[in-house]
């Protein structure tokens, strides 16, 4: 999903990079003695240069914001429990986590990145707020009951990732008594 945040800062970035190509009004400078504007040639170079760095910033930010593909690590159960080291190092590397509904979680987090935004892991839908001491690793456990898709986030909520929880095989398995009905007009 686009933000409003990405869309409003690439059409400021267009407009600025218009700007500065076509030259009219960022390379004309006052003149003190006839209060007249007095064009500074640039050379073409220097325009193309500004240009194509403009182009390339925008084009990182896009990537970055939009085309990035996440980190994805799916846990296995191991004597009753589903664990994973989550490393905190400029972000969460995996930061794409699939586990299964029903049972126990231990993620251990391992920091270290000094940066004082990564000192804690929040797990809203699991009420959990964790300090996170650095060079250290500090277990988060609990155990999702429902599937679906569940944020962890930073304390200042920049660097993000996912836990994402598949339903067990009983929960996907339907009682046998239980019959399928078609929509109306599908037969």
């Amino acid at each position: 999903m686009i933000s409003k945040r990405t869309v409003w800062s690439s059409f400021i970035g267009v407009g600025l990079l218009m700007g500065i190509a076509s030259g009219t009004r960022a390379t004309e400078m006052p003149s003190t003695q006839t209060n007249q504007f007095r064009r500074i040639e640039q050379p073409f170079g220097l325009k193309l240069g500004v240009t194509l760095g403009g182009l390339a910033l925008i084009g990182a930010e896009f990537w970055w914001f939009l085309l990035k593909k996440p980190k994805v690590q799916e846990v296995e159960l191991q004597q009753g429990i589903q664990e994973l080291t989550v490393t905190v190092d400029g972000g969460y590397q995996p930061n794409y986590i699939v586990v299964q509904a029903g049972q126990p979680v231990r993620l251990n987090f391992f920091r270290k990145d000094a940066n004082s935004c990564l000192e804690e892991v929040l797990l809203p839908d699991f009420g959990i707020d964790i300090n996170l001491p650095l060079n250290k690793t500090t277990s988060v456990e609990f155990t999702p009951q429902k599937s679906g898709e569940y944020q962890f986030t930073c304390g200042m909520r920049m660097f993000r990732g996912v836990v994402a929880v598949k339903a067990s095989d009983t929960e996907n398995a339907a009682p046998a008594s239980v019959t399928q009905k078609h929509p109306i007009g599908s037969i």
